[in-house]
Order: structure tokens, then sequence, then C-alpha cells
């Protein structure tokens, strides 16, 4: 069984990372990959080449008519 696969904006902490990991999640974080201060299309290209659950706190990402639900893994915004 593979693993589900997550990415943290860089707005999330390096534990929520490694708080994943340790319950099983194949987790990352978009600094993982040099992206810091990248903009947010860079960055949803990533996740979504990586096929990746995203997390964030960026409010940008709660518009559904530019990310709509079931064209992507998935967002989870948290506030």
């Amino acid at each position: 069984m593979s693993k589900m696969k997550v990415k943290l904006d860089e707005n999330m902490a390096q534990t929520h990372v490694e708080f994943l990991q340790q319950t099983g999640y194949n987790a990352d974080r978009v600094t993982d990959e040099g992206l810091s201060g990248a903009d947010d299309d860079t960055v949803w290209a990533q996740v979504c080449a990586e096929e990746r659950f995203f997390i964030t706190l960026d409010l940008d990402f709660s518009d559904v008519r530019r990310f709509p639900p079931g064209t992507h893994p998935g967002i989870l915004l948290l506030r």
C-alpha cells in the first residue's frame, strides 16, 4: 500500500512535515525544492506534477474557480 503524498506550503513548519512523516505520510515542504518565495502558480505546478495533497495557510488557494475541486489531489486550507 502506498503512502498518501502531501506537500506543505512554506507557511507550514518543518515540524508539521516531520509529524506527518512519523504518522506514515509521504510528506515534504515547498522549501525542500527551493521554491521558497515562489509565486502561487509555480508552487501549484509543482504540487500537481507530484500529484500531492496540498496543505497551506494561503487564502489564495481557497478560490474554487481557480482550483476547481476534482481537478487535483486536494487542498487543505488551514485557518
